[in-house]
């Protein structure tokens, strides 16, 4: 038997561990507030200045930069932004003053070799509609403001240096890798023409599905959060134009991408556990609590359950059929089979003995291959439950989008 002092000296040579190799990978990287920017009325959803987080490049990375937007769902309604803005999603004033850095935004070569001494920034997410909205509730206080924060960090920045960027991109996961998508097209008019632009969806690419009972869940919040943010006149014209009267409806990649010029590139797990438990069986739709099990675990799964699972793996890959990313030249992806969400923020999924593989390929490798041209990237793999590199029970919560 391990005693009770014993325990507690491993509990914290663990910690010391964690907080080295935290360091080793560059973790602590300190906040900034864009108090200029709040006379832009450029603010999060409490009034407060917008914010990220800045680690500069050195030697050959000096001029590359790469923007990551945080994800953090979104609200869609008065009551459900007035929650959040008693939280770091609505409010820079309750945000952590230093964050970790890893994965993407690693500083460590070996783990991050094509990015690793890039300009690496953060873009904290305070706004709730994926940086499209303008609008402002006063009856409330609430600022719907993501499309002026958005475009007031990239002045910043440019300021800063990144008008003279040689290479640049725009990713985010999850509600970040969704405003990567309907901002990709801007963020590349933003920045000098000679800049090479792309851009990188890390879970972003939410699809157009009915729910479990044969509701329109994903569909109707998405209307909520489109209307009330005022987000449909900064949805990308390319699809709002098409879209005829439903153009709130771009908020939907597979809407938006057919269209877009900039290069993008896509990771994204075809059994993404957000989808799954907030599109596919959301609590709304599954009032006996059916799913309840099969969503924490996929091999809690019924057969008639996972059957229905791979109905919605089909209509995802339809879906980035559709968007034409299977045969554009500047389009790529890594579409892998593990029940999970995000997977370029952490070095594990993105670069380590762990990460998931797909055709031998790991996603840094993966991104890096097709950033710099070395070869195409269309990584598909095989259906759940075929992949033994995948984690085994995904780690993320419900609601985390």
């Amino acid at each position: 038997m391990i005693s009770a002092r014993s325990r507690q000296w491993l509990s914290l040579v663990a910690i010391v561990l964690t907080i080295i190799s935290l360091k080793a990978d560059g973790a602590s990287v300190g906040i900034t507030f864009l108090q200029d920017a709040v006379a832009k009325g450029a603010v999060c959803l409490d009034g407060s200045p917008p914010a990220y987080h800045f680690d500069k490049g050195s030697g050959t990375g000096v001029n590359n930069w790469i923007v990551h937007i945080e994800g953090g769902g979104w609200c869609e309604d008065v009551a459900t932004c007035l929650s959040r803005k008693k939280t770091d999603l609505g409010s820079s004033k309750l945000m952590v003053k230093q964050f970790g850095f890893s994965g993407l935004l690693s500083s460590q070569q070996k783990s991050n070799p094509d990015f690793y001494n890039w300009n690496r920034i953060k873009v904290r997410y305070c706004d709730g509609s994926s940086f499209t909205g303008d609008a402002v509730d006063p009856a409330n206080n609430l600022f719907f403001r993501g499309r002026r924060i958005f475009d007031a960090i990239i002045a910043d920045l440019s300021a800063k240096g990144m008008k003279n960027a040689k290479n640049a991109i725009l990713s985010g996961c999850s509600a970040g890798g969704l405003a990567a998508i309907l901002n990709c097209d801007r963020f590349r008019a933003l920045l000098p023409a000679t800049t090479k632009v792309k851009c990188i969806s890390d879970a972003g690419f939410f699809i157009h599905a009915k729910d479990v009972s044969g509701g329109q869940h994903i569909e109707t919040f998405y209307s909520k959060v489109a209307k009330l943010h005022g987000s449909v006149k900064n949805l990308p014209a390319s699809c709002t134009s098409r879209m005829g009267m439903r153009p709130e409806l771009c908020f939907f990649p597979q809407y938006v991408v057919q269209t877009m010029q900039t290069p993008i590139f896509f990771i994204n797990s075809a059994y993404d556990s957000w989808q799954i438990k907030n599109i596919l069986a959301p609590t709304a739709a599954d009032k006996g609590k059916a799913w309840k099990n099969c969503k924490l675990d996929l091999k809690k799964c019924t057969p008639a359950q996972l059957n229905v699972i791979q109905d919605f793996r089909t209509s995802f890959l339809l879906a980035i059929n559709r968007a034409g990313v299977l045969n554009s030249p500047s389009k790529g992806m890594f579409i892998d089979s593990c029940y999970a969400h995000c997977q370029i923020g952490k070095q594990i999924t993105w670069s380590s003995d762990s990460s998931p593989v797909v055709g031998s390929t790991k996603i840094a490798k993966a991104v890096g291959d097709w950033y710099y041209e070395r070869s195409p990237v269309r990584k598909l793999d095989c259906p759940y439950p075929c992949n033994p590199t995948c984690p085994k029970v995904d780690t993320e919560s419900a609601l985390d989008g």
